[in-house]
């Protein structure tokens, strides 16, 4: 007996996060999380902390907050935030999508708002920190537009985001930085 193929996902809306939603924000991360489960020396991240709803209830009065969602409920978020002392940029705190939507660009989706966002408010970029050998965060952010800063590139804001990273056991990890326009934001 054969068996049919499993329908395809429902579409998810992207929509600008509300305090209502901040409860379910951690159970997305942690989903998303799991991934790491296929990474021998980063397993650990999959059962680490992630971000409590505390965390991204100022970046959703900021209203730079946005989640994707679908008759499921919540399939994936950003939370970011404006650094000032960079120039005015918009730095990616989260970006995370439930492991049974990753791979169908709910994350690019997320990204590229957040760039159309940066830009109609006057921003020149956006930034992140991220593991810099880890097929879906560098790569997948460099398909995206971000360029890897070296060393000499680096903000203070952003070298102390990675040196305390770096303190809670998070190595490898590099800053990328996205330039907002009409060229970088489909």
């Amino acid at each position: 007996m054969t068996r049919a193929p499993a329908p395809p996902p429902a579409a998810a809306t992207l929509r600008t996060a509300r305090p209502a939603d901040a409860p379910g924000l951690p159970d997305v991360e942690r989903s998303a999380g799991a991934s790491f489960l296929a990474l021998p020396d980063l397993a650990w991240i999959a059962s680490h902390d992630v971000m409590p709803a505390d965390g991204h209830l100022d970046a959703i009065a900021q209203g730079t907050c946005w989640v994707t969602e679908d008759a499921t409920g919540l399939t994936g978020f950003l939370t970011a935030g404006v650094a000032a002392e960079d120039g005015r940029v918009l730095h990616i705190r989260e970006l995370s999508v439930r492991a049974d939507r990753q791979g169908q660009g709910l994350g690019r989706r997320l990204l590229d708002h957040a760039a159309r966002h940066a830009a109609a408010h006057g921003l020149s970029a956006v930034t992140l920190t991220t593991f810099r050998d880890v097929p879906w965060n560098a790569p997948f952010y460099a398909r995206a537009g971000f360029t890897l800063l070296d060393d000499d590139a680096l903000t203070p804001r952003l070298r102390a985001i990675l040196a305390e990273e770096a303190a809670h056991g998070l190595h490898r990890r590099c800053a990328m930085r996205r330039e907002v326009g009409q060229a970088h934001c489909p």
